[in-house]
């Protein structure tokens, strides 16, 4: 298959790329590398897929209109991935309108090139902060996701509303997945894992928002990318059994899911520090704070759908993952 990957310079997009590639796919990669954190981690990611003779590296902006419309023209891709988005929840109180322009309207504008260039499935990328203010446990998909509590997570929302418009008027088939904290190699340095490690290994303390009461759905990256792969040969299908008398969230009368994607197994935050301090073999400086603006307080993901449907199995725990997170991070900072 010919398939984009929008992202493809960022900590999912690009391992996703490589996996791709080394199942023969043609893949083209979009990516704006814009400055909202260290460009040179982008390009690193990048150099490992940059010379495979089946990839190709554009730079550009999902709100460009012109040139997203040209580069779905000039490839007939068979399928999409979009994983492009302004991240961040908290970013998203300080600088609201950059949510608006690349996961808003570069959104809408891959939904044109899918619906207008016949695209066979598009699957993108949601998330587990669509929950906001859900306080039952675990997170369904066949829950209603109506009270988001930062714009980032309103903006993930919208997507699969605007995906749901596309899948019913155009037969657009599409499939959402929401991410549930994914970690390990090459991850964001704006993420905690990496403002943990690098404070730790500096002597310097560690924020721990919630007075450390958080627990989220870790997930480590290649789970989540082997749960991607599952998707893309599967485009979503209208249910038989929806009934608009007793609407499903996750699944529509047109070609339409919404899936969860997490390691369905909730650690506590402490417990988690706690993984990075023996693998590290040093202790952490802790300044425990309230919880910040934006945050949910717990997150754990019912992936009973996706085990279903795809037979999704999640296998690293937190050791190895953290592990190898660590192992990667003393040599890509030479510390």
């Amino acid at each position: 298959m010919k398939i984009l990957i929008t992202g493809s310079a960022g900590f999912i997009g690009s391992a996703l790329t490589i996996r791709l590639l080394e199942k023969g796919e043609l893949v083209v990669g979009i990516d704006n590398h814009n400055d909202y954190y260290d460009s040179n981690l982008k390009e690193a990611r990048v150099a490992r897929h940059i010379d495979q003779p089946n990839y190709s590296h554009i730079r550009t902006d999902l709100k460009d209109k012109e040139n997203i419309s040209k580069i779905f023209k000039d490839n007939h891709f068979d399928c999409v991935i979009n994983l492009a988005a302004q991240a961040g929840v908290r970013y998203s109180i300080e600088n609201p309108l950059a949510y608006v322009d690349s996961n808003l309207v570069g959104f809408a504008n891959i939904l044109e090139g899918c619906r207008y260039n016949k695209v066979k499935h598009l699957v993108y990328a949601s998330s587990s902060s669509v929950y906001g203010l859900n306080t039952k446990q675990p997170f369904s998909n066949h829950e209603s996701t109506e009270h988001p509590v930062s714009l980032y997570a309103a903006t993930k929302k919208a997507n699969e509303m605007m995906a749901h418009s596309y899948s019913h008027l155009y037969s657009l088939p599409t499939t959402g997945l929401r991410f549930f904290t994914v970690y390990g190699p090459y991850d964001r340095p704006d993420m905690a894992l990496q403002k943990f490690c690098r404070a730790i290994i500096k002597d310097e303390p560690i924020k721990i928002f919630n007075h450390g009461q958080h627990q989220r759905d870790f997930t480590y990256i290649d789970d989540i990318i082997e749960g991607i792969i599952k998707v893309i040969y599967k485009p979503a299908i209208s249910s038989l059994n929806w009934n608009g008398n007793n609407p499903d969230p996750g699944s529509s009368s047109a070609p339409y899911k919404i899936y969860n994607i997490g390691n369905s197994k909730p650690v506590n935050l402490m417990s988690y520090i706690e993984a990075l301090e023996n693998s590290l073999g040093k202790k952490a400086k802790k300044e425990f704070l309230p919880i910040q603006p934006g945050d949910v307080h717990q997150t754990h993901a019912d992936i009973s759908d996706l085990i279903k449907d795809f037979n999704y199995k999640p296998h690293t725990n937190i050791k190895e993952g953290i592990d190898n997170f660590v192992k990667w991070f003393k040599d890509y900072y030479r510390y």
